[in-house]
């Protein structure tokens, strides 16, 4: 089977360049044949922030005869059409687009169009979301655009179809959970498919069998119980909510660390810079018009907490892009993952932290009831709710949680498991 991966390759930041990735990989070794075509730029010119990974040396895709085109950008119309007639030209039997961001939807509604029209190939978008986590007014309109030219979808999250099935609303949709082949509307079937997978487990990064915990903690000040936060800093993560109750949580304990490992998401370029200064200017202004001003974050500094409560002796703050190979030693120092979202959508670092075993405490929202059974691979609390997220770091201490429940967890949720399911579907 010809399958195009579509979506952000390797040599971009972040969980869908990764996740994409892997994809691949998987497929691969499933006996697909796999090319992945990928954006050049994700996005319009005037989002003020860097986007390209160029601190990591690993390389996802060595050992792995997976060609990678670099060629659609999303300020440049004429690449659009020249993406599709590319993928086209290579007869694919699938083509999977990672759905992400309803900016794309431009440029996706060009390329899902003439694809649909001049090939046999299913389109199969890959929803990470549907309802954005900032909604603009202009963001369902910008979503139906592209995704009225799937033949079938893939959620990671019952949240995720329920979205779909708004956004179409009237529609016939006919969900499956196990990749069996459905109805579905490939070319002038009426019904589209929903395939209800998961967020495969990230074993992209390989824990290090040589870690010496201890000797690891002592060297960076951590204390006896060690909660992470990781990833890219975003108000819907809830950092805030996570360090202010750590603040609350080491009044009650002496022997607690917090660390904080990620990116400011808008705080990649340099500020000083005229062209990133003009940039600023012209996104705020979009962003007025747009969107409402409560889910404007680009002033959003959790950060600046840790002085103002007073935590900084416990809490080691790693505030910049973490390379591929640097990524698991925080991973293995680390005793419980912190997940305090707002809102959620399938999330890379759950997945990622399941690949080292990770006890989880996290908000109930989004998908998260679905992965994390309370009191056995995780707890959870009420969202936006500080003494309830207390209740349940103390309960990660006091009744931690057993690695092998974790691993038990989630032993289906393999990249060859879901691409399996994917060549079924």
């Amino acid at each position: 089977m010809r399958i195009i991966c579509f979506g952000p390759g390797p040599k971009f930041k972040g969980g869908i360049a990764q996740y994409n990735t892997a994809l691949a990989r998987a497929l691969k070794d499933e006996g697909a044949q796999v090319t992945i075509v990928s954006w050049t730029q994700q996005y319009p010119a005037i989002i003020p922030r860097e986007f390209v990974d160029k601190a990591s040396r690993s390389d996802f895709l060595e050992g792995y005869d997976i060609p990678v085109h670099y060629l659609t950008n999303w300020n440049a119309p004429g690449t659009w059409r020249k993406t599709a007639k590319a993928i086209a030209d290579l007869k694919p039997d699938k083509v999977i687009i990672q759905w992400y961001n309803p900016t794309q939807g431009i440029p996706l509604n060009t390329i899902a169009k003439y694809l649909r029209k001049h090939t046999g190939a299913e389109l199969l978008f890959d929803l990470h979301f549907v309802a954005a986590k900032e909604q603009s007014s202009l963001d369902a309109r910008l979503t139906r655009m592209a995704l009225r030219h799937g033949h079938s979808f893939i959620v990671h999250a019952y949240k995720t179809a329920e979205e779909l099935k708004a956004l179409f609303a009237g529609e016939d949709f006919h969900l499956t959970l196990d990749g069996a082949r459905a109805v579905r509307a490939h070319h002038d079937a009426p019904q589209r498919a929903i395939l209800k997978l998961y967020h495969p487990i990230y074993s992209l990064f390989k824990p290090d069998p040589a870690f010496d915990k201890e000797a690891w903690k002592a060297q960076h000040g951590l204390k006896k119980h060690v909660f992470l936060f990781f990833g890219f800093i975003r108000k819907y993560k809830g950092l805030h909510y996570c360090i202010e109750a750590f603040s609350e949580l080491a009044k009650q304990h002496d022997d607690v660390s917090l660390m904080i490992v990620g990116e400011r998401f808008w705080q990649t370029v340099d500020q000083s810079k005229l062209s990133t200064k003009l940039k600023n200017a012209v996104f705020g202004t979009v962003k007025k018009l747009f969107l409402k001003k409560a889910d404007d974050e680009r002033n959003y500094d959790p950060l600046a907490l840790v002085d103002q409560l007073g935590i900084r002796d416990r809490t080691l703050v790693v505030d910049r892009f973490i390379p591929n190979e640097e990524v698991p030693p925080y991973f293995q120092a680390a005793d419980t993952i912190v997940l305090f979202y707002e809102t959620a959508t399938p999330s890379g670092v759950e997945s990622l932290s399941y690949n080292f075993k990770l006890p989880a405490v996290a908000t109930r929202v989004g998908h998260f009831p679905e992965t994390i059974t309370d009191g056995f691979n995780g707890y959870l609390a009420e969202p936006k709710n500080i003494a309830d997220m207390v209740r349940v770091m103390n309960a990660s201490i006091e009744q931690p949680i057993p690695r092998e429940n974790v691993a038990e967890a989630t032993k289906t949720m393999s990249w060859a498991n879901y691409a399996k399911a994917v060549l079924r579907a």
